[in-house]
């Protein structure tokens, strides 16, 4: 609602004085846009449809061909989502059972995918029994020198 008015995305106009109007081609040579409409004389941009890629530099060899390529992106790399084990211990109480839904639950992380990594960060106050798709050893040796278990879950990884 504007000004007390209903109105419709149909309804909806430009800004006054925002637009202006286009030229008008092939009217006559008076026009200053006549016989080739602005096109110049002959050429591939003067054909309809003429069009040219992004980074075309006239027959030139592109910049993105030019410049030297490096690195490499290995599409079987495993992604973690990251969590604490200080974030676990604030989160859950002593002897609870931690696995990917109830870190989810609890807002540790946004997804269960693709996998949980369980890292050492912070301190173990209870004893955990957490399962995730992998541990750091700081970790896991913390969670087992407090009295729980890491147990790894298979699977997960790639995105």
């Amino acid at each position: 609602m504007t000004d007390g008015k209903a109105f419709d995305l149909g309804s909806l106009r430009p800004a006054r004085g925002s637009t202006k109007r286009g030229h008008y081609l092939g009217r006559g040579r008076s026009s200053g846009h006549g016989k080739t409409s602005g096109r110049g004389i002959k050429g591939q941009m003067a054909r309809t449809g003429a069009d040219r890629r992004p980074g075309f530099t006239g027959g030139n060899i592109p910049m993105f061909m030019r410049i030297p390529k490096r690195g490499f992106t290995s599409p079987f790399k495993v992604h973690y989502r990251i969590v604490n084990i200080g974030q676990l211990s604030a989160a859950f109480e002593a002897g609870s059972e931690v696995g990917p839904a109830a870190m989810r639950e609890k807002g540790l992380i946004s997804s269960e995918r693709p996998a949980v990594k369980i890292l050492g960060s912070g301190a173990v106050t209870g004893a955990l029994k957490v399962l995730a798709h992998a541990f750091s050893g700081q970790a896991r040796q913390k969670i087992e020198a407090a009295g729980g278990s890491c147990t790894v879950i298979e699977g997960g990884g790639r995105r």
